[in-house]
């Protein structure tokens, strides 16, 4: 999965909040192009072929293991890191992620043969990134499938409001041509994960 811009400029000097500047390359959201869907707080994941793959980063100076796709043509100029997809293996490292696998390709108790379409997922669960989403057992998410109930605002001051009464992580905006730009609740300096209030 490519790095996908964020959809204001941050400020690097400062706060490290974004302010009312669009990063370059990404005005057609403000324009009103693109869907905005939610964006999940867990792990990414690749199905490709039949098989799931997990994130891994190949680190400056390391080998990439066998098996290893990368998502970039190289590696980041300044950190040195190339994000890739590893094929989950029978480790305990990959536990939950082959426990969605298996619940989400199986009906009933019954292994089917039909498998989840090509493309990106989001594995939300119990034991992963510490469950912000409330999730009762591990699965898989495809990207850009969860769209919000009410249309997210195209402008900064709308959107900033729009995080402060929805409890998300971020918008990521799918735009027809393939182009992605992404804009989360931190980013305006409100919290995430959001601490349940319990009486």
């Amino acid at each position: 999965m490519k790095k996908i811009p964020s959809l204001f400029q941050r400020n690097y000097d400062g706060d490290r909040l974004v302010r009312d500047e669009v990063v370059p390359g990404c005005e057609w959201v403000l324009a009103g192009e693109g869907v905005a869907t939610v964006k999940l707080d867990g792990t990414s994941c690749l199905v490709q072929d039949g098989i799931l793959y997990k994130r891994y980063d190949a680190k400056k100076g390391k080998a990439a293991p066998e098996g290893w796709i990368p998502c970039e043509e190289a590696a980041d100029p300044n950190t040195g890191h190339w994000p890739g997809w590893l094929p989950v293996g029978d480790g305990p490292e990959d536990r939950w992620h082959r426990e969605a696998w298996d619940f989400m390709t199986t009906l009933q108790g019954v292994k089917y043969n039909a498998s989840l379409p090509d493309g990106t997922y989001e594995l939300i669960g119990p034991r992963v990134q510490g469950n912000p989403h409330g999730a009762t057992r591990h699965g898989l998410v495809r990207h850009g499938d969860m769209v919000p109930e009410t249309d997210a605002p195209r402008t900064f001051n709308g959107l900033k409001e729009y995080f402060a009464s929805n409890v998300i992580e971020g918008l990521v905006w799918h735009h027809p041509d393939g182009r992605m730009c992404k804009l989360k609740r931190r980013d305006f300096g409100y919290a995430w994960p959001v601490k349940k209030v319990t009486e």
